[in-house]
């Protein structure tokens, strides 16, 4: 595992220039997928018996545009930014936690950096101008399209030559704020459907976090552009590089694991533009963040794991890691029933 590094943001981005690159993002590799499907019948096992781990064998080839799939450069890359919504109340802990937690990442002492060291991963921490939150969603647009744009760039900083698989997470008092308004905007219900304890609030203070969302999405829904508009106006600098991230991997052919409702949150920004922008990602985890599982069911996704989890920094996502390289590793490495001269199923 590799030593956590942080940057802050670069030059200025074109926000159109994102467009033009979803408008080209490749599709799956046909002859990889089929070849990893061929190969399964012939492993020494009956048909289906790893049930969903021989898919994940054949999503990982189909969208490496190789066969076999291999995971020898895994990257956690966690985005960590302020929100100048997390001034209302809307978590159980102080803005000044992500910075500290953000010190605790380099230091090692997360769950993520465990996790990391278990599946030989590297681990990268972007912190994005913690100084500097966004603004405050219910009274105005969190973002400037440049500040966006920028974020989106940023975030595609973290697909590297070399970096065969993606995990992504965040770190950011208040970011379940606007994952929920995020996701009340895309895809309906009322705020309450989407708005859960975060980083533990209850009673009269989740009641207060519900109707925050519920101004944000009264203020910003409808006076949205597009997906990307709706990005600036309830998002976060995090939540904008994760979506970055996910493009560039797109681009780059490296399958993407999301981790929790915050970065799923991110990510079906893209889903809302392109529905196959998020082919080629698998989620992690369903998050015990009640508005994670009616994500994704709106995105038509199934979590790898349910665990109970909410962590986020990347945790859930790293943790799945392991089942994405347990499925790659037996689908290479298994013996087939010529190899092995073992019988195969009756005719």
């Amino acid at each position: 595992m590799s030593d956590d590094q942080t940057a802050e943001p670069g030059p200025e981005a074109d926000l159109e220039e994102i467009r033009g690159l979803m408008r080209a993002m490749p599709g799956p590799d046909k002859a990889a997928a089929d070849a990893a499907r061929s190969r399964e019948t012939e492993l020494t096992k009956p048909a289906g018996a790893l049930g969903r781990l021989e898919t994940i064998a054949e999503w990982a080839a189909a969208w490496q545009g190789r066969h076999p799939a291999k995971v020898d450069r895994p990257r956690v890359a966690v985005f960590a930014a302020n929100h100048g919504v997390a001034a209302r109340g809307v978590s159980a802990y102080p803005a000044d936690v992500t910075a500290q937690m953000v010190a605790n990442f380099q230091r090692g002492g997360a769950a993520v950096n465990q996790l990391c060291a278990v599946h030989d991963a590297e681990l990268r921490v972007y912190e994005m101008a913690l100084d500097h939150p966004t603004l405050d969603f219910t009274l105005e647009p969190a973002m400037g399209e440049a500040d966006v744009a920028t974020a989106l760039a940023y975030g595609m900083m973290a697909v590297e030559e070399g970096v065969d698989l993606l995990c992504l997470g965040e770190m950011g008092i208040g970011n379940s704020t606007s994952a929920a308004a995020l996701s009340c905007a895309l895809f309906g219900g009322a705020a309450a459907d989407w708005t859960g304890p975060g980083t533990g609030v209850q009673g009269d203070a989740l009641t207060a976090k519900i109707k925050v969302v519920e101004a944000g999405v009264a203020l910003h829904a409808q006076a949205a552009a597009d997906p990307f508009d709706l990005l600036r106006r309830l998002g976060g600098l995090e939540l904008a590089a994760i979506a970055g991230a996910v493009i560039a991997a797109r681009m780059g052919r490296v399958p993407v694991i999301l981790d929790g409702f915050a970065c799923t949150a991110a990510a079906a920004i893209l889903q809302a533009i392109d529905e196959t922008a998020l082919d080629h990602c698998l989620i992690a985890h369903r998050s015990a963040e009640p508005g994670h599982g009616r994500l994704m069911q709106a995105l038509g996704k199934e979590p790898l794991l349910d665990l109970g989890m909410r962590l986020g920094e990347g945790s859930g996502a790293a943790v799945a890691l392991g089942v994405v390289k347990s499925a790659i590793a037996c689908h290479a490495g298994m013996a087939t029933f010529a190899e092995a001269a073992v019988s195969g199923p009756a005719a």
